[in-house]
Formats: C-alpha cells, structure tokens, sequence
C-alpha cells in the first residue's frame, strides 16, 4: 500500500531567519565588544573586496548561527561575537539576515571569533551538543574558530584538520596566519573610539597593519601635508637663488 505526500500541506518546512528569534536575550559583556567588531570587520573589508568581486561574502556580528531545531529555537543557536562567510549573498531575498541559518545556507563560517570576558570555560567547552567548541568543530565545522580573552590581552586560534581542532601555531610576529585569507590576526596595542587598549587585528603577510578607513583616511591627511611642507622647502629654496617658481 502506497500514500502520496502533499509537500504543501504534510511535511513542516525548516524555518529560515526571518521564523527564528534574532536574540537570546543576553546582554554583551562589556563597552569593548562592540567596538572591536566594528574594528575588525571595517580594516578587512578592502581584503574581502579583493577577495569576492561579485560581493558575495557576508559578516555576523553578536549574530545567531542556528545549527539545529530546539524548543525554544535559541536553544538551537550560538552566537559568535563576530564570523565571516564566504560566497553566500549579503542579503536574502532583499532583506538583512536577522541570523545564518546553516540548515538553509549550508556554507559553514570559514572564521569565527568570540570575545572573552569570563576565564574562556563557555568557550572552551568541548560537551557534546553543548559545550561552543564542540558545536564548532562537530556540527557547524567552522575551519578557524578564535578566542580572544580580553582581560589577558591573548588569543588562540584552532584550525580544523581531519575533522578535529588543532592549536594554530603563531608566526616569527606572534600572529596567526589565516591562509584563505591572505590576512594574520594577533594583538594590537593601540588607541581605537577613545580607548587605549589591546585589540584584535588583521596584518597583511607582509606584517603590515590593515587599516580602517579613518585611519586609511588620517594618513593620506598625513602625507599630503608632507607633500605640501616639501614643496613649501623647494618655494623657499629657488626663491632664495631669484628663481621665481611657476605655482
């Protein structure tokens, strides 16, 4: 005896991002946070455009990444303080994500980073079907997973091999090489919104700082007033040999 099955009326589809809870209802840690996404997803972004001319990538900040169906739905969900996906488009249908939804996009983060404010245990937990590291590694299989413990000024950051996190090694600069990227990440000592403090940053391979656009701008600034003090020196020179420089 065979049924048919109406796939209208009979099956319940999975949710998408637009049916399940944007927010657990948990505050951010601490004035940092924010700020450092911000940081770090505003000096990568030239390396990004690079990287994905057809500007498919997105960036989660505080954002859910749904991984399986619970009751309630957050439960089913954890939220990386910020994670980078590659070749998925910036919106869905025309609309913002209000979370990344695996079983829907099916393209796992290729980095994810959480920003410590405890002493790192929620994040470190390895309790199957619980424990962040271990829905990391097992279920959404994020091939770089980083964690950056804010009050020691340190980060460490796992790669996936063979199905296992293993310790990313730091180069000759103490940083980690993040090789589809092109891009190291490591700590960086230094005054960002008004607050000197250690921050999380990106590094080219070459071991220069990727800046943010303020700072690209501020440089620039910079050397065009060097540029002009320079010409101001030859004004002044010629002059006082009695040539007359064309201006």
């Amino acid at each position: 005896m065979t049924s048919a099955t109406n796939l209208d009326t009979d099956l319940t589809p999975f949710p998408d991002h637009t049916q399940l809870p944007e927010s657990d209802g948990t505050f951010v840690k601490n004035f940092q946070e924010h700020p450092q996404s911000i940081l770090i997803t505003d000096s990568i972004q030239p390396i990004l455009q690079k990287l994905h001319a057809d500007g498919q990538y997105c960036i989660g900040q505080d954002c859910g990444i749904y991984w399986r169906i619970t009751d309630p739905p957050e439960k089913g969900a954890v939220a990386p303080d910020w994670f980078y996906v590659a070749n998925v488009p910036p919106l869905l249908d025309g609309q913002i994500r209000r979370s990344y939804v695996i079983w829907r996009e099916f393209i796992a983060p290729l980095i994810a980073l959480e920003f410590v404010s405890g002493d790192g245990s929620e994040e470190r937990d390895t309790t199957p079907w619980k424990g962040k590291f271990w829905i990391y590694e097992q279920v959404i299989r994020t091939p770089f997973y980083g964690i950056y413990e804010v009050n020691k000024a340190s980060v460490e950051v796992y790669h996936l091999i063979e199905g296992k996190y293993q310790p990313l090694p730091t180069n000759e600069r103490g940083h980690y090489l993040i090789h589809p990227l092109g891009v190291e990440l490591g700590i960086w000592q230094g005054g960002y919104q008004n607050m000197e403090l250690p921050w999380l940053r990106w590094w080219d391979l070459q071991g220069n700082l990727l800046l943010t656009g303020d700072e690209r701008a501020e440089l620039e600034r910079q050397r065009a007033e060097l540029e002009r003090q320079r010409n101001e020196i030859l004004i002044a020179q010629l002059r006082s040999l009695g040539v007359e420089p064309e201006v």
